[in-house]
């Protein structure tokens, strides 16, 4: 019985996940068909913006978005700006503010140093480059791209070996303003909410919605639609999931279980 067997218990109608290591898939369980990654498509964008900025298109702490941020404060949630609209609601740097609407002001700036849709630039800088031919743009640059499995599983072989900007992935995927407190939606509360650059950082959190068996060197993101992407480098494993149920109770309950097992079963 493989650890991915667990997903068959879950109540969602339709799941696919796949364990991956730097040389590709290990396991995978469930269709490979196009599904909405919600929230994790903020790990494209954060891919793409870094590629912009090895490329010396953008630099990480030029003037981006709200008085006083910068592309770094905008990729790691702490430009103050709204979850959704403009208001700002805390000075850059004091607070970490998860923000689709950061995300959003961050692929507009790129924009204006690259020229072309967020879409296009996302396919020549990242899709393309790792093959991953069956996902798309067609909506936010925070939270509307739509692939199948086996391209999330292609970005988590990426991130445990980068090939795209590497020196800059040391930096994204360690605590950006370090010992900033925030919400980590759906989790409540968590001082402190660390976070790279545009990358959620395991850490210490409690509760959580990798698993007891992560390392604190986790990082990764999920999403509202039932989605996840996990990426252990003390493991050496990373953990795809999509699902077509949104996230709610039922994900904070299995998805931790799946991570714990999956490790325990590639790791030993």
């Amino acid at each position: 019985m493989s650890a991915l067997d667990l997903v068959s218990s879950w109540p969602v109608q339709t799941a696919a996940v796949a364990v991956v290591d730097a040389k590709g898939v290990r396991d995978r369980h469930g269709p490979d068909t196009a599904l909405p990654w919600a929230s994790v498509t903020k790990l494209l964008t954060a891919l793409t913006v870094l590629v912009a900025v090895d490329r010396g298109d953008v630099l990480l702490d030029e003037p981006a978005g709200p008085d006083g941020a910068t592309v770094r404060h905008l990729l790691a949630h702490t430009s103050g700006v709204a979850f959704d609209e403009d208001s700002i609601l805390a000075a850059p740097g004091r607070k970490r503010i998860y923000s689709n609407r950061g995300f959003e002001l961050l692929a507009e700036f790129v924009l204006t140093r690259t020229g072309g849709t967020f879409a296009e630039l996302m396919t020549e800088s990242v899709l393309r480059p790792l093959g991953m031919g069956g996902t798309r743009l067609p909506g936010s640059p925070a939270a509307g791209a739509v692939g199948p499995v086996s391209d999330l599983a292609l970005l988590g072989q990426e991130l445990l070996d980068p090939s795209l900007a590497p020196d800059l992935m040391p930096a994204a995927t360690t605590v950006q303003y370090p010992g900033v407190s925030g919400v980590l939606p759906g989790f409540g509360r968590q001082d402190p909410n660390d976070w790279g650059l545009g990358f959620e950082l395991r850490d210490g959190k409690h509760p959580h919605w990798t698993g007891s068996r992560n390392s604190p060197r986790t990082f990764g993101h999920f999403g509202r639609t039932g989605t996840f992407l996990w990426v252990d480098p003390d493991a050496g494993l990373a953990l795809a999931c999509l699902t077509d149920r949104d996230f709610g109770e039922w994900a904070a309950e299995v998805w931790p279980a799946l991570s714990d097992a999956v490790l325990a079963e590639h790791t030993g």
